[in-house]
């Protein structure tokens, strides 16, 4: 969320300088988005013995981190997807590696999928924002392949995106249409078209 803070601040600045040719707020909002993205490469940035430099999920500036990533977005996968980074940025890199494996507690892998889920839904539970968010961000053709095969084939059959859904068994799933997941699913398809 700070990653998103940022990038909005950075669009606000722009807009009250180009829309409302206001040179005070639009320096208040460079300098705080340069306050918060300072305070993530200080304290949200984390040495990790297997991956490297990786993004921390939270921390509390005292040197404490929490290393996972949620389902949701904002999220640490979708940095590049809010104009955060770019996909190549090396600790971006070293970060997907962590959380698009079973080093973060909320990577599941199981017999119909494999991808981050989130403690709002609980333990095994796949959604199918992070899929998409997966998709969205790589430069990797067969992932990309691999996370629309996930997705065109866990929708137990409704032909929507779920909220959640088992990664063993995708007819046990949280919200049987979710706007948030099918929107994100559509835009996709644009993008991959174009």
């Amino acid at each position: 969320s700070n990653m998103m803070a940022v990038c909005a601040l950075k669009k606000a600045a722009e807009l009250a300088n180009l829309g409302y040719e206001d040179n005070k707020l639009e320096s208040e909002c460079r300098s705080l988005a340069f306050d918060i993205d300072d305070g993530i490469k200080e304290h949200a940035i984390y040495e990790h013995p297997k991956y490297g430099n990786i993004y921390a999920y939270e921390v509390d500036g005292r040197g404490n981190v929490i290393l996972m990533d949620d389902a949701n977005s904002p999220s640490l996968l979708s940095a590049p997807y809010l104009g955060y980074c770019s996909n190549d940025n090396e600790i971006y890199q070293n970060t997907r590696n962590f959380i698009l494996s079973i080093s973060n507690p909320w990577y599941f892998e199981g017999a119909v999928a494999k991808g981050i889920g989130s403690p709002h839904t609980g333990t095994d539970k796949i959604w199918h924002i992070s899929l998409t968010m997966q998709a969205l961000t790589s430069t990797d053709e067969e992932e990309i392949k691999e996370c629309i095969r996930m997705l065109t084939t866990t929708h137990s059959g409704a032909y929507l995106m779920h909220e959640s859904f088992n990664k063993n068994d995708d007819t046990d799933f949280t919200r049987p249409w979710f706007a948030w997941a099918n929107s994100l699913f559509a835009e996709l398809m644009i993008r991959l078209v174009d």
